[in-house]
């Protein structure tokens, strides 16, 4: 967290996407951590390089707030995403109040997105990993809603692909969410929580 803000203002430093990293996975609802940031990179002018260290893809520059930002989309698999990420912070030296993570809920109906400050798992593998590796739940995540499906086993909803009219709310769910990561690096995540949580978009929306 940058020295200027006051204590309790979390700004993120470091923003993580989960996903899985085969092909076979890109696009899947469980790899919209990675849709994310990718969606970010391009918006910010960010380039991804390859890091053997990290187990990862990592691109920074600057962020939409005067000073670095780092993106990371680990290559472990999800389930030891902890290892990419607890690797990223031994060797830059930041503390895990200063990551925010953004991964795929069910929970949490299509349209939606949650900013959290911490919190448990919530069944997410990639969550267990990092708070495994990291050593707390004292990190900041962005939970993109992926919605249940009646019809699917577990499994195959979240390897499954967003329909073509889901993909349209994707697209502005994406939209809604780097709003929301910008609001959260000039004001804090606190009030990017505030004004976002509670926002949704629906099939056929124009918001965004």
């Amino acid at each position: 967290m940058n020295s200027d803000k006051t204590p309790n203002l979390i700004i993120p430093q470091l923003i993580i996407g989960l996903g899985n990293p085969e092909p076979k996975y890109d696009r899947t609802r469980h790899n919209i951590g990675f849709e994310a940031v990718d969606s970010l990179a391009r918006d910010w002018g960010l380039s991804w390089q390859e890091n053997k260290r990290f187990q990862g893809f990592i691109a920074e520059g600057d962020s939409p707030l005067p000073g670095k930002i780092r993106l990371l989309k680990p290559q472990t698999y999800m389930n030891r995403s902890g290892q990419s990420v607890r690797a990223v912070l031994d060797w830059y030296k930041l503390e895990p109040e200063s990551i925010l993570v953004i991964y795929d809920d069910m929970d949490l109906p299509l349209g939606r997105l949650r900013i959290r400050l911490s919190g448990s798992a919530g069944g997410h593998n990639g969550i267990k990993s990092m708070i495994a590796h990291v050593g707390t739940e004292n990190f900041a995540r962005l939970r993109i809603g992926i919605g249940k499906s009646t019809e699917k086993a577990t499994i195959s909803h979240v390897l499954g692909r967003f329909t073509p009219q889901e993909n349209q709310v994707i697209l502005k769910v994406l939209d809604l969410s780097r709003k929301a990561i910008e609001l959260g690096l000039k004001q804090g995540l606190q009030k990017a929580m505030s004004l976002y949580n509670n926002q949704s978009v629906e099939i056929g929306s124009n918001l965004c």
